[in-house]
This record gives structure tokens, C-alpha cells and sequence, in this order.
């Protein structure tokens, strides 16, 4: 099949050309972000593959299928970027990749905690500087402290399970659908109000819905015990980021680690270095000494990219036999999405 793939960068080439020696696709690699001025340029494209920051609203969508689009592959888990509802109107089936590596997620979620918690930033930054004074520097244990995570599919189960058995955490978890293997370690699941007013930490692993955008407010700072941590490594949007920093000025909240922005897409994925970044709330998120800041790179792994690379193509080969679609996204995946 022919397949534009839009917003690519080094990795995306290696990985996607390496596993499609197996499969045989003509890939045509493009650097821009997919969107209605670039929309054009997947013309003459059965097959279009893109990312989180990717926009694939209705007009964009119209303008895939004039141009002969039948399928969308995400060469991600999330799908709110895209209008599933506008997509099966005009015909064009959208696949995702549910479960690339959850491994890789859960583990640098781990890493961001340990590493705000402990002020690591600060200490290699001071290091680098020759300054090896401790002052500023003191951290608190994880161990009997009380994790909250919100979202417990693949990646949320698995950061449950790590703060519970190998940190022995009190760990609350909030989901639609429970899940028996956590509650029979001690993870006790609550509903969401309770967990963000109980829990010292919070790490979210939801997807981002109308109802769970802004989940993390200035209603819920202002309810959450003192001295708060948030882990986000899942979708800028599910916190007002406005609201955090109001947190943090207000010292209600200790500690935050983010992999993702709900601005992002402007930002993240590019060398900026030479720019002025016009964005002034995460520059100011970027003031605080407590704040740590990624570029979406939870999922960056060589298995992860392995794992990504081949279930995309796999789905793109599935579709073009005809095959059923294991990983297709429909509206009522929307409309039961965890």
C-alpha cells in the first residue's frame, strides 16, 4: 500500500523502514506535521500514518478522502486528535497501536517520580558547577507514602503495581473498569474525587475525553493535601496548566513532573534552541525549581519503536487483505474509552 507518513523524525524512518522488509508497503516519508495546509501533500496515498500532534479534524479528514485516503494509521495509543465520528462518515478507517510497550511508560513515569522527588535535576545541574553543597537538596522516601493513579490499562496497572510491591505504597487507583489482579495486591480502588483528595502523589494514565480534560483544576488543588505530587506522562490536557501554576505559587503543590503539555504541539518534537518560545505559561512552568519538564519521551524506547513500527504496518497489510482490524478505533471505542 502507499502510505504518507507525516511528522517524521530520525527514529520513525529507521524503525518503520527496518520492520517493513516484512511487509513491503511503498512508505513515503514526509517531515511536516499533518494538518489542513499539508493535508495536500498525502494525495495519490491510500494510506496516510500519523502521530499524537497530528490534527485530524473533519476538514482535514474531508480533505484525506478527496484525495483518495481510506485508512489512517496512529503510530500511537491515543486518539483524541483525531474525529472518529467525521472519519467513518467519509469512509476512512483509523487503526491505533493499543499496547506498543506499556513497559516503557510505566517505567520513566517511575523515573520522573524519583527524579523530582529527589531533586535530581537540581543536584546535577549544582554538580556540573562544582557546587556539592546539600542544602535544597532534601528529598522524602516513596516508601508507605500514598500514590494515587488514575487510569489503570496496561501502562497505569503496571505503575500501580511498582509503587505498591517495590516501593510499598498505599496505592489508590481510579478506573471505569477495576482491575482484580491490582485489588489483590492491596491497590484499593476508589472514585476519583476521593483519590485526588487522599493521595500524596498522583500519576495519570487516562485518555484524554471531554470528561476528562482539565481533570486536574483549581477546584482539585485547592481540595488535594498539602505538599502534592503530579506525574502526567500521558496527555498535556487533563491538567489546567494555568491552575498548576497557581498550585505551585501556592505551595499546595510540591512537585511536578511532565512528559506532556497541552500546548505541545508547538513545542515539543522540535529543536527550538535558536527560537524565542512565545508560549508564556510553560515558560513559567519552567521557573520553578520544582517542576521537571520532558518532551514526550515516555514511549521512546527500542522495543517500544519496534513494537509501534511493526503493528502499524501489520494493520496497514491487514487492511489493504481485507482482514479484520484488531486495532481499529471506532465511535464505540469513543464512546468506551478508558
Amino acid at each position: 500500500m502507499r502510505v504518507a507518513i507525516f511528522n517524521t523524525k530520525a527514529y520513525d524512518r529507521r524503525f518503520l523502514t527496518q520492520a517493513n522488509a516484512g511487509f513491503g508497503h511503498d512508505l513515503h516519508f514526509l517531515e511536516p506535521r499533518l494538518d489542513l495546509a499539508t493535508a495536500p501533500l498525502a494525495a495519490g496515498h491510500q494510506a496516510v500514518c500519523v502521530f499524537v500532534n497530528d490534527v485530524l479534524d473533519a476538514g482535514v479528514l474531508g480533505k484525506l478522502a478527496e484525495g483518495g485516503t481510506k485508512l489512517v494509521a496512529l503510530r500511537c495509543a491515543g486518539f483524541n486528535n483525531v474525529d472518529i465520528a467525521a472519519a467513518e462518515r467519509l469512509g476512512i478507517t483509523v487503526v491505533r497501536v493499543p499496547a506498543y510497550s506499556p513497559h516503557a511508560v510505566a517505567e520513566f513515569t517511575i523515573a520522573l517520580l524519583l527524579a523530582v522527588d529527589r531533586k535530581v535535576p537540581r543536584a546535577w545541574a549544582r554538580v556540573r558547577e562544582n557546587n556539592f553543597a546539600l542544602d535544597g537538596l532534601i528529598g522524602r522516601n516513596l516508601h508507605g507514602r500514598t500514590a494515587g493513579v488514575i487510569g489503570t490499562g496496561k501502562i497505569g496497572a503496571l505503575v500501580a503495581r511498582t509503587l505498591r510491591l517495590g516501593f510499598d505504597c498505599e496505592v489508590l487507583a481510579s478506573d471505569v473498569v477495576e482491575d482484580p489482579e491490582l485489588a489483590a495486591i492491596g491497590v484499593r480502588y476508589v472514585d476519583c474525587a476521593t483519590l485526588l483528595a487522599e493521595a500524596e502523589i498522583v500519576t495519570l494514565h487516562c485518555p484524554l475525553t471531554p470528561e476528562t480534560r482539565h481533570l486536574i483544576d483549581a477546584d482539585v488543588i485547592a481540595r488535594a493535601r498539602d505538599g502534592l505530587v503530579i506525574v502526567n506522562t500521558s496527555r498535556g490536557a487533563l491538567i489546567d496548566t494555568a491552575a498548576l501554576i497557581g498550585g505551585l505559587k501556592a505551595r499546595k503543590v510540591s512537585a511536578v513532573a511532565l512528559d506532556v503539555y497541552e500546548q505541545e504541539a508547538d513545542l515539543f518534537f522540535e529543536d527550538l534552541s535558536d527560537e524565542i518560545v512565545s508560549d508564556d505559561l510553560f515558560q513559567r512552568l519552567l521557573t520553578f525549581p520544582n517542576v521537571l519538564v520532558t518532551g514526550h519521551q515516555a514511549f521512546l524506547t527500542e522495543e517500544a519503536l519496534e513494537a509501534i513500527a511493526r503493528t502499524t504496518l501489520s494493520s496497514i497489510s491487514d487492511a489493504e487483505a481485507g482482514r479484520a482490524l484488531a486495532n481499529r478505533v471506532d465511535t464505540r471505542l469513543v464512546a468506551g474509552s478508558r
